[in-house]
């Protein structure tokens, strides 16, 4: 049974803890600007995270694999300017850590430094586990990702729901369970069956916050460009879209564009 909701007037890695001891479901959504993460924070997100998916709605690539530690350092320190109460997690991406636990630190300590997020965010299990030690020698606190890793989607060759086979839903749980061991403070599981995220939710201590997992866990996240409908590609089944920005913009766009052709813009009371 849930509690009273506690205002937190700064989101911690202790908060998201005690959210889930009490009951309270977490929030959760990406930022990669200024201007959205100052929005988002004071509608009173919980937690943002600068993904890698900036790769794919910033800067347009098919896959989150392109966009460099630079380029994510560029985002989060965008989005940290921003925050007043929200927990930043940042993405480390794809090639600052897999295989290479001293690079992984460095990765990690160059984006605390360079970006002043709160937190780095990793996929993966077992197969970077020693990554993840490292870095929390360091005192930097580590978000966990299983399920679908997008940074493995050549390994997959398809973004389908993953661990539907038993042998993967197990590796999936224990690897949920080494990463609470290691010492991460919370997990996302991303396009897994809602009954199996459920039982890695139960399972552990930490928050598990799902994307396409059901709502038998600890929190939710979305991509903000998929959730306030700027992009109308994307449409999986655990999408829902609060706004239609795609259409509005596009139409208030030709509004302008019709405006300036017929000399309506400025008017009089537009101009010195």
């Amino acid at each position: 049974m849930s509690t009273a909701k506690k205002n937190y007037t700064r989101v911690t890695t202790h908060s998201l803890s005690e959210m889930k001891r009490n009951g309270e479901k977490i929030s959760m959504l990406t930022a990669y600007d200024y201007t959205l993460a100052k929005i988002i924070d004071k509608g009173g997100i919980d937690v943002i995270l600068v993904g890698d998916s900036a790769s794919n709605v910033m800067a347009g690539h098919e896959t989150t694999l392109p966009i460099t530690l630079e380029q994510m350092i560029y985002h989060a320190s965008s989005v940290v300017r921003a925050v007043e109460r929200a927990l930043v997690v940042v993405d480390m991406p794809f090639g600052s850590y897999q295989g290479n636990s001293k690079k992984a630190l460095s990765s990690a300590i160059q984006i605390m430094k360079e970006s002043g997020g709160h937190s780095i965010k990793l996929e993966g299990g077992e197969e970077i586990i020693e990554s993840i030690k490292r870095i929390l020698t360091a005192g930097i606190p580590v978000m966990g990702h299983l399920g679908l890793t997008p940074q493995s989607i050549y390994k997959f060759g398809t973004y389908t729901v993953r661990a539907k086979q038993e042998e993967e839903a197990q590796k999936l749980l224990t690897d949920a369970k080494l990463l609470e061991e290691a010492g991460c403070f919370a997990l996302v599981l991303e396009k897994v069956p809602a009954k199996l995220a459920q039982k890695v939710a139960e399972s552990i201590n930490i928050p598990v916050i799902g994307i396409g997992a059901g709502n038998g866990v600890d929190g939710q996240v979305l991509v903000l460009h998929d959730m306030l409908g700027m992009t109308h590609e994307f449409n999986p089944r655990f999408l829902r879209r609060y706004l239609n920005l795609y259409d509005e913009i596009s139409g208030a766009v030709r509004n302008y564009v019709a405006d300036v052709k017929s000399i309506d813009f400025p008017n009089n009371n537009e101009q010195y």
